[in-house]
């Protein structure tokens, strides 16, 4: 192992053709020498080797893989070149930005793992920049969720009620961020998303998606508002925004949740009924599957679920006769 005074980062890059010299030059085997740095340095000079790079590498591919090495050091001293390389600081114009756009979205999601406050105000920034690229943007909104700094909550509901932002993917990722954030004053602009797009496909599911997702992750109990919104969007016309109501519902607190829940047993869509069962049986335990294997009203569909479920998390040594009976009839 090298000692750190014999350290010679500029000789090491140069080992490992950071700058793409040669005729010849493959930025994989850059990238093959780079990984093979670990097995020659302790962790400490890596971290110093690696940052380095992060300053004087110039070739994506190549620094898409020495960003990658920093993340799994995770060590803070990298926040700087990393913020950097996503505010895109360089004095080099014969770089195309355009070239670096995964090179930065893969540093916003180091940044988020470092899970450094000091690095909000410059996430910010780019997620507010609306000439920014929107990959860029929506990494870094998922990275403000994930660093957990009650100071971006604001700035991500903006985000999430702006009508007039172009990309509706940021806004998704916005609500996501809102609920990793569990910050009670997104509850209000969330919802509204809900009441205003209800009925609405197309573009917005994937928004109405998040939104509930969001919800979910927050404290839910004893807020009418919040509730009403969950359970009209049990009726929505996506399957997958009514089965994400249900979850969030199933998670909650409210007195009515398990039978609002029970009215989707009878949905037209069988995953929808499928994961409405799940919910209650999580909620109340056995007794709804033998309701729904005793009563007529309910589908085959449910039945065999049911049965499915009392075989795989019910005791096998007393299964009741009517759940074997069950079973029999669909096995013939």
């Amino acid at each position: 192992m090298e000692d750190r005074e014999k350290l010679d980062l500029e000789a090491i890059a140069k080992e490992c053709n950071l700058y793409g010299e040669g005729d010849n030059y493959e930025p994989s085997k850059s990238v093959a020498l780079i990984n093979s740095l670990d097995e020659r340095f302790e962790r400490e000079n890596l971290v110093l080797i690696y940052d380095y790079f992060l300053t004087k590498c110039k070739k994506p591919e190549v620094l898409m893989s020495i960003i990658q090495c920093s993340d799994r050091l995770r060590d803070k001293s990298s926040l700087s070149p990393l913020l950097d390389i996503l505010l895109w600081k360089t004095d080099d114009e014969t770089l195309e930005k355009d070239d670096f756009i995964n090179v930065r979205v893969m540093a916003a999601k180091a940044i988020a793992n470092l899970k450094d406050t000091s690095a909000v105000t410059p996430l910010l920034y780019c997620l507010n920049n609306k000439d920014e690229n929107y990959k860029i943007r929506f990494a870094c909104a998922d990275a403000l969720g994930k660093i957990g700094d009650r100071f971006a909550v604001t700035p991500l509901i903006d985000v999430v009620k702006d009508e007039d932002e172009k990309s509706v993917y940021l806004r998704e990722s916005a609500a996501s961020a809102l609920g990793m954030l569990g910050d009670m004053r997104a509850i209000d602009p969330l919802v509204s998303i809900l009441e205003a797009k209800q009925g609405i496909l197309d573009k917005f599911t994937f928004l109405k998606e998040r939104v509930i997702e969001a919800l979910g992750k927050l404290r839910l109990d004893k807020n009418e508002r919040v509730f009403n919104a969950l359970k009209s969007s049990l009726m929505d016309e996506s399957s997958q925004i009514r089965i994400n109501a249900i979850e969030a519902l199933m998670d909650s607190d409210y007195p009515e949740a398990y039978d609002a829940i029970k009215g989707c047993l009878c949905d037209p869509n069988d995953e929808v009924k499928k994961n409405a069962l799940i919910a209650l049986y999580n909620m109340v335990g056995r007794k709804i599957l033998d309701e729904v294997i005793k009563e007529p009203i309910y589908s085959d569909v449910l039945k065999v679920e049911a049965v499915s479920l009392i075989e795989e998390y019910e005791t096998d040594d007393e299964e009741d006769e009517i759940t074997e009976r069950i079973r029999r009839e669909f096995d013939e």
